[in-house]
């Protein structure tokens, strides 16, 4: 079972974590839980921002509407925007080196 574990409210909800402690044997409990940061999702911060300002630039009226816009969007992403995501990882990498410690001072950027 796929968990967003995001600290949004919703995730975050106490019947939300009895039912993922019920149901999900891989439940992290939410103390435990990375704060939501750019540096440790670069596909949210990157690319969704993307998609998510060509997908909505007119109203969506239904589900159908939505996927359809979803997989035209995706398509006619740019290398360039998915190599600049990639180019992201470096800092997810330096973070778990760094095991979640300062780390902006081994990057070299």
């Amino acid at each position: 079972m796929f968990t967003q574990q995001d600290s949004t409210p919703a995730h975050r909800a106490r019947d939300t974590i009895e039912l993922l402690r019920r149901s999900t044997q891989e439940a992290i409990a939410p103390d435990v839980w990375r704060p939501n940061s750019q540096d440790l999702n670069p596909v949210d911060y990157a690319i969704w921002s993307i998609m998510q300002q060509r997908v909505y630039q007119i109203r969506v009226h239904d589900i159908d509407e939505l996927r359809q816009r979803l997989i035209t969007v995706w398509c006619g992403l740019e290398q360039r925007a998915v190599d600049d995501a990639i180019d992201l990882w470096q800092r997810l990498r330096a973070c778990v080196d760094a095991e979640g410690g300062h780390f902006e001072h081994n990057l070299g950027l």
